[in-house]
């Protein structure tokens, strides 16, 4: 049996409310790659942050995610079906879909049984996509720096093992599917500190921090940042670099 490993259920609203927004060009490429555009499948799924924009480019998308918390706070949209489920057992008929993807989500996988799951339910010349982003910057140099630091240093040792992944672009993950193409993305957008520090707060290294150690490692940074910033609510360029695996799924 495979172990969920939950560390976002408890802060599902958290999630919802300050997880950064898809590009527009990410579903669009996702459509462009498949064969068919009737059934996609959105693994780990969240609170539905990229199954409404697969929605407008598929005809039906079931959403699927471990936490029911997650999937009790998900955006509704009349052609997504939001479903409790593992990513190793979706529940999808066999042979049904035309995408898979699972968006910053593969690296809590237990991958051979996932990939199992997805042989058996992709359609013939379906495309399976493994998309992360990177850590969070600012435009601002000194900025950046300072989120870098508090990202690798301040909280390096409190992310999960499976986070390195992520760092990696998901090149160190097994994908043992012939690789596509991919296009060149980042989400980008314009964020005040209260937000900054409000998506922070959903990391999973944080609540490790504050469940170890106490305290509040998000507010302190907080004021360590405050000068640099100015008006808290001054909204300043933010961005996270997407990578992403794309393949052709062979049985």
């Amino acid at each position: 049996m495979t172990t969920f490993k939950d560390h976002f259920s408890g802060h599902a609203g958290d999630y919802r409310a300050f997880r950064p927004v898809y590009p527009a060009g990410l579903a669009d490429a996702l459509a462009d790659a498949t064969p068919a555009r009737d059934l996609a499948w959105d693994v780990g799924c969240g609170n539905g942050q990229l199954s409404v924009d697969l929605a407008r480019r598929f005809a039906r998308v079931v959403a699927t995610d471990a936490s029911a918390p997650q999937i009790e706070a998900a955006t509704p949209h009349e052609r997504v079906e939001y479903r409790v489920a593992p990513a190793e057992s979706g529940g999808l008929p066999d042979a049904s879909a035309d995408l898979i993807v699972a968006a910053q989500a593969a690296h809590w996988f237990d991958l051979p049984a996932f990939y199992a799951e997805v042989r058996r339910v992709a359609r013939p010349g379906a495309v399976l996509a493994l998309v992360t982003y990177g850590a969070i910057e600012a435009e601002d140099e000194a900025l950046r720096h300072a989120l870098r630091a508090f990202h690798d240093d301040t909280l390096g040792p409190w992310w999960p093992p499976e986070r390195a992944h992520v760092g990696t672009g998901y090149r160190s993950l097994d994908f043992p599917f012939p690789e596509l193409p991919v296009p060149r993305l980042a989400m980008e957008a314009r964020w005040t500190l209260p937000q900054v520090l409000g998506y922070l707060d959903t990391w999973s290294s944080v609540k490790a921090w504050i469940k170890a150690e106490g305290g509040d490692p998000v507010a302190d940074f907080g004021r360590e940042i405050a000068p640099l910033w100015g008006a808290p609510e001054q909204a300043r360029p933010i961005l996270w670099p997407l990578a992403m695996r794309l393949g052709r799924v062979e049985r």
